[in-house]
């Protein structure tokens, strides 16, 4: 019993207290509005400022959040188009027309991290089709060929290349193709330093790959008689 009313005791003291510092603020906010009413020819400029202050600080915060919502919205959109390219297959690249596939290789060297990367193909293309920059600062130069996989890349078509890394100054030379290369072709790459990403490369690369990580296993990948054999059967030539 003696126990209830000393917790009855303590709620009503409690509940005094609070009463009491509502009624303290009520006053402080009734005498501020008092003086700010009998002082505002005074005080005017510096309330004037000081919501002037705020709205700018409000108007800065909200253009601050929306650039970080629409960057936001940018980065999950480009992410998404890059899986959704990752999950093109051969088959849909075989279709592409030569622009296509060039701009697609385009997308995945910048997907890599390359800087200024452009198309250039074309009629005068100098023997390029992709020129840029790789993620450690060297220049590159890329030659596309969007061949059926029955095709054979001739040693003709990277002596071409070689003379585009010449005309561009290119640190570094790339064949990109979605067919295979020559043992001629290959060894000239190899010679020269040529990256050759034949059709297998290329599904790596497409499918989450790096550019440079392909160098590791360049002028392999390819097979031998019995793979070539299994590559003709495969694409009926």
């Amino acid at each position: 019993m003696a126990g209830r009313k000393r917790g009855r005791g303590r709620g009503a003291a409690a509940r005094r207290r609070r009463a009491a510092r509502l009624k303290a603020t009520a006053a402080g906010a009734g005498l501020s509005l008092i003086l700010l009413v009998l002082f505002w020819s005074t005080v005017w400029p510096y309330v004037t400022g000081a919501l002037v202050v705020f709205g700018a600080g409000a108007a800065c915060w909200w253009l601050w959040r929306t650039d970080r919502l629409v960057r936001g919205r940018d980065r999950l959109w480009r992410q998404e188009e890059a899986v959704k390219a990752g999950h093109r297959t051969l088959a849909e690249v075989d279709a592409m027309t030569g622009t296509e596939f060039e701009e697609l290789v385009a997308a995945l060297c910048r997907r890599d991290g390359c800087t200024e990367v452009r198309r250039v193909g074309g009629a005068n293309d100098n023997g390029a089709d992709v020129v840029g920059r790789l993620p450690d600062g060297r220049s590159v130069v890329v030659q596309c060929k969007r061949y059926t996989p029955t095709s054979t890349i001739a040693s003709r078509e990277l002596r071409d290349l070689l003379g585009a890394k010449v005309h561009f100054g290119a640190d570094l030379a790339v064949f990109v193709t979605t067919t295979r290369f020559s043992r001629p072709s290959e060894r000239f790459a190899l010679q020269h330093g040529i990256l050759a990403v034949h059709r297998d490369h290329l599904g790596l690369w497409n499918n989450g790959a790096s550019l440079l990580s392909l160098t590791e296993v360049n002028g392999r990948g390819q097979g031998d008689s019995r793979h070539r054999a299994r590559w003709k059967q495969a694409y009926g030539r």
